[in-house]
């Protein structure tokens, strides 16, 4: 990998300890050009790595705090009526949102109405909101970090497919090991550290390693072995539904951005592998019988690689 992307990767894992391998999928689908989505239980460090990513890539920051009771203006923004210093006349102004940021961290995202949640379907796909009928380009890069409780948890709205399908990839950080336990423990690394992480990445380089993530060759072998896995999921028994095409592509480029880390200017088998399970569960999670946590188990143990 680049030094720029090892060193916000070191910076990353003095905060986040021993998560490198989501810390590097979290990273590739930023460079990717996607969203993240990261499911967890309370106080495993969701909250932590959006900041600590913000840190790493200098980028401007906001969060939002989801509710039951947040409202779409609160999140896009609103227009006031401004009275202009000494006179009766005035007019609109609008004020602009927590979502004219670079990273957004939409934290607990499904705890808030769907109505409140569909407020960002535009902002993810096309980078821009409308509001009162106009619209209003969204800052240059620009990245959604959602957190969600688990759905079992009271006071919860799952997400729609469709808001689903705009997160590049769903991650989860599970429980520490007890070696970083014990780091935690004893007072070293996480929350306190991310506010003291040095910028590794430029928005010059950011914006270039976006471009890189493009230029990753894919064999046609390569491909063929992503076509097999889409069909796999389209026309296999179990399915009611597979990948559409548009999760078809959010597979090929986050494959790419995990080669572009690892430093790879060519794409290899192993490195679908690796991201399947962050792209591919949270699209089919209700299209296969055995749940989320089974379509990218099944699907690695029955398409053939053949390269």
């Amino acid at each position: 990998m680049t030094s720029a992307v090892r060193d916000a990767l070191q910076q990353l894992n003095r905060v986040i300890l021993g998560k490198e391998e989501q810390l590097k999928l979290a990273l590739s689908c930023l460079l990717a050009g996607g969203h993240l989505l990261i499911e967890d239980l309370p106080g495993m460090g969701k909250t932590t790595l959006s900041h600590a990513l913000a840190g790493v890539l200098g980028l401007k920051y906001n969060r939002i705090q989801f509710t039951s009771d947040l409202l779409p203006a609160d999140i896009l923004g609103v227009s006031i009526f401004e009275k202009e210093p000494g006179s009766e006349l005035g007019r609109f102004r609008f004020h602009e949102g927590p979502v004219f940021t670079q990273l957004l961290l939409a934290d607990e995202i499904n705890r808030a109405t769907p109505k409140s949640q569909s407020a960002l379907l535009e902002a993810m796909e096309e980078r821009q909101v409308t509001v009162e009928g106009a619209t209003r380009p969204l800052p240059e890069p620009f990245f959604v970090i959602a957190t969600q409780n688990p759905v079992s948890q009271s006071g919860t709205f799952p997400l729609p497919e469709s808001q689903l399908d705009r997160f590049l990839m769903r991650i989860s950080l599970g429980y520490p090991s007890a070696e970083a336990e014990r780091q935690l423990l004893e007072g070293n690394g996480h929350r306190q550290l991310a506010n003291q992480l040095q910028q590794q990445i430029s928005p010059q380089q950011l914006s270039q390693l976006k471009q890189q993530v493009k230029t990753i060759h894919a064999s046609a072998s390569v491909l063929d072995y992503l076509q097999r896995i889409i069909q796999f999921t389209r026309y296999e028994a179990g399915y009611l539904y597979g990948l559409s095409p548009r999760g078809a592509l959010a597979l090929l480029q986050a494959a790419k951005a995990w080669a572009l880390v690892h430093e790879r200017e060519h794409l290899i088998p192993e490195d679908i592998q690796a991201v399947l399970p962050s792209v591919v569960d949270h699209r089919l999670a209700d299209a296969a019988d055995g749940g989320a946590h089974s379509v990218s188990a099944r699907i690695l143990n029955s398409v053939a690689v053949l390269v």
